[in-house]
């Protein structure tokens, strides 16, 4: 099945009506953020991870699964970011009541599940408390939020301890995987900013024990960090690491897809 068969908004009302009566039917939202991904990668990074690797995974499922994919939510929840010219962020509480009210009427229409399938750290939290609402809100629909980059335990062999965990944005993860799909989008620099081995930049270090993201995280907040956007380290960014780390996305997200809707789960 195409990709392009695969977009609920390309079926007729009645086309949509008899998939959302399949058992099993299912519905892939995929959340990106449209804000500052340094001076060299494009304020669509995050959606265009969120559709690009969504589509892959959707043209290897079986044609029979009922899977389809809605339009990308391209604006999210990014504060943090807010004081690099380009960002745009949507409040907690709109993006909150976005998926709430979207999600409701998909319900109403039969369909039992709804992925939310984001590529955007920022806003993790914030769509994990709106499932957990829509699951109350809408209880004959199955509710599951993911994060692209969560779970795909193969990244650990490629990408280096130091940047796994403090390479948060716009590092050598972000830069290889857009220079693997969509290269004439990156820019010819390189930044190393907001890390361990540049740690003159950063103006509020946390204690020991405390890190920007981990067990005892802190709200952070960009400009804190790095004077470029970029919290990472993409000097060693090419497109050969990237095509790896797509195939890894791909082949996990495959894989949890296929055990999803090869289940009768819930």
């Amino acid at each position: 099945m195409s990709s392009i068969s695969r977009h609920l908004e390309n079926l007729s009302w009645t086309v949509a009506a008899s998939e959302a009566s399949r058992k099993g039917s299912t519905l892939v939202w995929p959340f990106g953020a449209f804000e500052q991904h340094g001076p060299h990668l494009p304020l669509s990074t995050d959606t265009v991870f969120a559709q690009s690797i969504l589509s892959e995974v959707l043209n290897r499922l079986p044609s029979e699964f009922p899977i389809w994919s809605l339009p990308s939510q391209s604006m999210g929840f990014s504060p943090e970011h807010k004081s690099f010219p380009g960002t745009i962020s949507l409040s907690g509480g709109l993006l909150f009541q976005l998926v709430l009210e979207v999600g409701g009427q998909l319900a109403e229409m039969g369909f039992q599940r709804l992925v939310l399938f984001n590529a955007h750290g920022g806003q993790i939290g914030l769509l994990q408390a709106v499932a957990r609402q829509l699951r109350v809100q809408s209880p004959s629909m199955a509710v599951l939020p993911c994060f692209l980059w969560h779970g795909v335990s193969s990244l650990g062999e490629l990408i280096p301890p130091e940047e796994m965990e403090g390479g948060l944005h716009a590092g050598l993860a972000e830069t290889s995987l857009m220079l693997s799909l969509l290269p004439y989008l990156v820019g010819q620099e390189r930044p190393v900013e907001g890390v361990p081995s540049c740690n003159e930049n950063i103006k509020n270090s946390p204690p020991k024990g405390w890190s920007l993201e981990g067990a005892a995280p802190f709200a952070w907040l960009t400009k804190e960090l790095s004077h470029s956007g970029v919290i990472g380290d993409s000097r060693n960014a090419d497109k050969a690491l990237g095509d790896k780390i797509k195939k890894d996305l791909v082949d996990h997200w495959v894989k949890l897809f296929t055990n999803l809707m090869s289940s009768d789960w819930p």
